[in-house]
């Protein structure tokens, strides 16, 4: 497409704004398009050089405007010659230094702050990392156990000793736990002798009598057990005190201590004369 001429404009401003209003465009779309500011862009229109500023500034913006709205950019520079002397080369150079500075700067993303959110996005995803590993840690590790010294409970006689938590494993060659076969071997349940201790489960519990300083019976025996040793002492220990009531010399001394205890108590079971 050949480039319009300007000969038969009256002036040379009045050729280039009439070329933008054929385009429909304004000083700012002008602008926009070849990053020139609309105030110069309005002095060439207005043919206001000194607003513009050297003689090789002004030509460089004709040469650009002229372009862009398609009018001749050497017979624009031509018609703005004839009115305006050429510099010196020192004017030269400092128009073309003032040139460069007055040209709007293109903005365009910044490296820095590219790099500012790549290093922020990799820490949110570091410590949400972390975050999460160490959330899987405390779910994967075993729970936390709060130990205390457990406090030994009242006892009822200077004899008796309650002791925490449950009793050790009943030994290997305790006797048999099964009241059956114990009660084959033990007098059958009837009136208590003078000498005698006797030994009722109303619960599940785990029992072990010492009786002149042996061993009697030890092992885990179920609720309605009754056991009745004879001797001149007794010491019981009871698992679960609560369900074990004992009878001596055909006095009973109750239940040996409360629900879940460890009681071990000792008895006298022959009176004096």
């Amino acid at each position: 497409m050949q480039p319009l001429t300007i000969r038969g404009m009256s002036s040379l401003g009045e050729a280039f704004r009439t070329a933008r209003e054929a385009r429909g465009l304004t000083l700012s779309d002008a602008a926009e398009h070849i990053h020139i500011r609309s105030v110069y862009l309005a002095a060439i229109e207005s043919e206001d050089w000194p607003a513009i500023g050297a003689p090789v500034y002004v030509r460089g913006f004709i040469r650009t405007y002229a372009r862009f709205l398609g009018l001749d950019p050497e017979e624009s520079v031509a018609r703005f010659a004839e009115r305006v002397p050429s510099e010196s080369p020192s004017q030269i150079a400092a128009a073309m230094a003032t040139m460069a500075a007055a040209q709007p700067e293109r903005r365009g993303p910044s490296y820095g702050a590219i790099a500012g959110i790549i290093i922020a996005l990799g820490l949110v995803l570091f410590v949400g990392y972390e975050y999460y590993a160490y959330r899987a840690g405390q779910d994967a590790s075993p729970a936390a156990i709060a130990t205390a010294p457990v406090p030994l409970a009242a006892a009822p006689s200077p004899s008796a000793v309650v002791l925490r938590p449950l009793p050790p494993p009943v030994a290997a060659d305790s006797p048999d736990p099964d009241p059956s076969s114990a009660a084959d071997e033990q007098p059958s349940p009837g009136p208590a002798a003078k000498n005698a201790i006797e030994i009722r489960l109303a619960k599940r519990s785990w029992l072990r009598v010492a009786v002149d300083g042996t061993t009697v019976l030890e092992g885990i025996f179920p609720a309605g057990t009754i056991r009745t040793f004879s001797g001149k002492t007794a010491v019981v220990r009871a698992g679960n005190a609560a369900g074990v009531d004992v009878t001596v010399g055909g006095r009973s001394q109750g239940a040996m201590g409360g629900p879940g205890d460890v009681v071990e108590r000792s008895y006298r079971l022959s009176q004096p004369e």
